[in-house]
């Protein structure tokens, strides 16, 4: 029996002053209030660095550029994956559309919200990064 490959999901590690954005869900029920990094789903015939500026635009408001990529992907049940992107603001301020709130984290800082599980493995490679950014 063939299974279909699974569908790439991509998050955005928005970067600025040594931090990056977290971004706070309001759905579905089960993954109200916890954290993520902001993005989606990667649509037929896109790129994923295209899927995250899309999607970054939806949900954020704002224009990002992809300056790299966290090692590795997550399986996210079994239908899909998730791949981070270390990405910096291009142009305007997070505003966040489909989340209730967003906050700018340290790496000491990572810690200290409910990331949701798939988002979780590349929290330690993502403070090493933030740690290095800082002056």
């Amino acid at each position: 029996m063939r299974t279909r490959p699974p569908s790439s999901v991509v998050g955005a590690a928005i970067l600025r002053d040594g931090r990056v954005l977290a971004a706070r869900r309001t759905s579905p029920p089960a993954a109200a209030g916890r954290w993520e990094f902001p993005g989606g789903k990667v649509e037929p015939g896109e790129t994923p660095e295209a899927a995250l500026v899309r999607e970054v635009a939806e949900e954020l408001r704002c224009r990002v550029e992809v300056t790299g990529w966290l090692a590795g992907e997550v399986a996210i049940g079994t239908s899909h994956t998730l791949a981070v992107a270390l990405v910096r603001l291009v142009d305007g301020e997070p505003d966040p559309v489909e989340h209730d709130l967003v906050r700018w984290l340290a790496a000491g800082e990572l810690g200290d919200v409910d990331w949701l599980e798939p988002d979780r493995p590349f929290l330690a490679e993502l403070g090493d990064t933030l740690t290095t950014l800082t002056p």
